[in-house]
């Protein structure tokens, strides 16, 4: 590593090359349909500016996104053909602005139906778009009333080319859980409103539901990323992430002695401390208080105290001191410690502990990307003029 990093408190390293890898198993696993990649969150904290082209030149050609301001910049990385799905639909006033950068909506709402529908008839062309229901989430799409509202319409959906009906799984990771079947009984019963439409089902998890879940594209996001995508099962992706603290200083204390903020933790012993640049501003979250650990060699070493804004404090009795000098690394994330289990530690999900991953880190990309554009050869997607 370079001296910026060598200087930084902290280093996050993402291989591009693994992700690429995970994007290959993915699609593999899908079956029949297309696999596009989401990107939301800035590719879920890892940095979309880097991860799109890597995943772009795999063959992915559809991408997905939370919000217009990220398909904005998402645009000005990927290939003009690539397709750009925003999954919280265009803000009022702004569906000349998704025409403009050749985005596509996703369309949750009545509301946002009519603002699309206008769009197509002040431009006198139809667009493109994507109807999602709700098929037992109640966060976004149109109930069965409001589709049965639609349908009774003919002028409700005119000017408007639906690329996919799609529905979202609410608990698609516990692979036996009853609203799997009941979701799929749902979206299967609206499909047959719009028999000629594509259908977009599956998130990473719903992928390893198997084909009936798979339609005609499934949505990985997290999976890409190496979180496991099933609950209680070994993780088929590969790890991605691995976040390295640097050590400060280490200290000796006696029995009895206090350490961090608010004294949540005194020492039952004599004990060896060592504080770590890592803390809650970089979102290593302060749930970790007393309850996380870093991995230093072969060790695990729990940590003690609260977690402060800048750094966290980390029990290391025992450990070789020559694993403990100043500017030594240790590991928050990697091989022996990957996030679905890191997560665990704060009581939350892998998803949170990415995203929540701050900027001040070194951030080193690695794994040279591998051209895979031909990975088992699937049809490319029409490119759209919307």
């Amino acid at each position: 590593m370079g001296t910026r990093s060598q200087h930084a408190g902290a280093v996050l390293s993402i291989d591009l090359g693994v992700i690429q890898e995970n994007y290959r198993i993915l699609r593999q696993r899908s079956g029949r349909a297309q696999c596009a990649a989401v990107l939301k969150a800035d590719a879920y904290g890892l940095g979309a500016d880097r991860v799109a082209p890597v995943l772009s030149a795999a063959g992915c050609t559809q991408f997905f996104v939370a919000h217009l301001d990220e398909a904005l910049a998402l645009r000005l990385h990927l290939p003009e053909a690539a397709q750009i799905y925003v999954l919280h639909g265009p803000p009022v006033g702004a569906e000349m602005e998704f025409v403009e950068n050749r985005l596509i909506p996703v369309l949750n709402s009545v509301t946002q139906i009519a603002g699309w529908r206008r769009a197509a008839s002040t431009l006198n062309h139809s667009l493109h778009g994507i109807l999602q229901v709700d098929t037992g989430m109640s966060r976004l799409g149109l109930g069965t009333e409001e589709v049965e509202e639609l349908l009774a319409n003919p002028d409700s959906l005119r000017g408007i080319e639906l690329q996919y009906l799609m529905s979202h799984l609410a608990c698609a990771e516990q692979t036996d859980h009853p609203m799997n079947r009941q979701q799929l009984s749902a979206f299967t019963a609206l499909r047959k409103a719009f028999p000629t439409c594509p259908a977009s089902f599956a998130n990473s998890s719903g992928i390893f539901l198997g084909p009936d879940y798979q339609f005609d594209l499934v949505r990985p996001g997290a999976a890409l990323y190496g979180i496991a995508p099933v609950c209680g099962a070994a993780n088929p992706m590969m790890p991605v992430v691995r976040l390295q603290g640097r050590i400060i200083q280490t200290r000796h204390i006696d029995a009895g002695t206090g350490v961090g903020y608010g004294m949540s933790y005194h020492a039952q012993g004599a004990r060896a401390i060592a504080t770590v640049a890592i803390g809650y501003a970089d979102g290593w979250l302060r749930a970790f208080s007393n309850r996380g650990s870093v991995i230093i060699g072969d060790t695990t070493a729990p940590i003690v105290g609260k977690i402060s804004m800048d750094t966290c404090t980390v029990d290391v009795t025992g450990v070789s001191p020559a694993l403990l000098q100043a500017g030594a690394l240790v590991d928050f994330i990697g091989p022996q410690q990957p996030v679905d289990a890191v997560a665990a530690q704060a009581d939350t999900i892998a998803y949170e502990i990415l995203t929540s991953l701050g900027h001040r880190y070194y951030r080193q990309y690695i794994g040279a990307p591998v051209q895979t554009a031909n990975i088992d050869a699937y049809l490319p997607v029409k490119e759209l003029s919307i």
